[in-house]
């Protein structure tokens, strides 16, 4: 069986950072790597699932929701996959570094977070996604852009 590109990608390598790791037709995938993989602890499950949440209702709420196709947690919590048509590079940076910090000061309900919303509604940690994205925020990632 051919082994799929994202395991083909050095992970030894990878830094904190925003990386274009698929180009198809208009649709981009962006892997937003919040922690570097395999040295910096990874993301709380709990954390992770709260940030979706947030991250996904200010995403297709915002100024470019028209755009936003997928925003969800890689299977290994270093980050998040962000599919997005139509955007320039440099937007969506902006749009990361906006959805990131206003999830930083997050005093909110979290979205979602009902029992008729959410299959797993409880398994939430505000506190975790708040210091997570905050961390994030904190490290020089906008100086990484790459593409994979």
């Amino acid at each position: 069986m051919e082994r799929i590109k994202s395991f083909c990608v050095d992970h030894t390598k990878l830094k904190k950072g925003v990386y274009i790791s698929r180009v198809d037709d208009t649709l981009i995938t962006y892997d937003i790597r919040m922690c570097e993989p395999n040295v910096d602890t990874p993301l709380d499950p709990k954390a992770a699932h709260t940030i979706e949440h947030i991250g996904a209702t200010l995403l297709r709420n915002g100024k470019y929701a028209d755009k936003i196709i997928y925003f969800g947690p890689m299977g290994c919590m270093t980050g998040f996959y962000l599919i997005i048509k139509d955007l320039s590079f440099e937007t969506v940076i902006d749009v990361i570094k906006e959805v990131f910090q206003e999830i930083a000061c997050w005093d909110k309900e979290i979205p979602g977070a009902k029992k008729e919303e959410c299959g797993n509604y409880t398994y939430m940690d505000l506190e975790k996604a708040k210091e997570s994205s905050q961390f994030f925020i904190d490290s020089n990632w906008e100086h990484e852009y790459h593409l994979l």
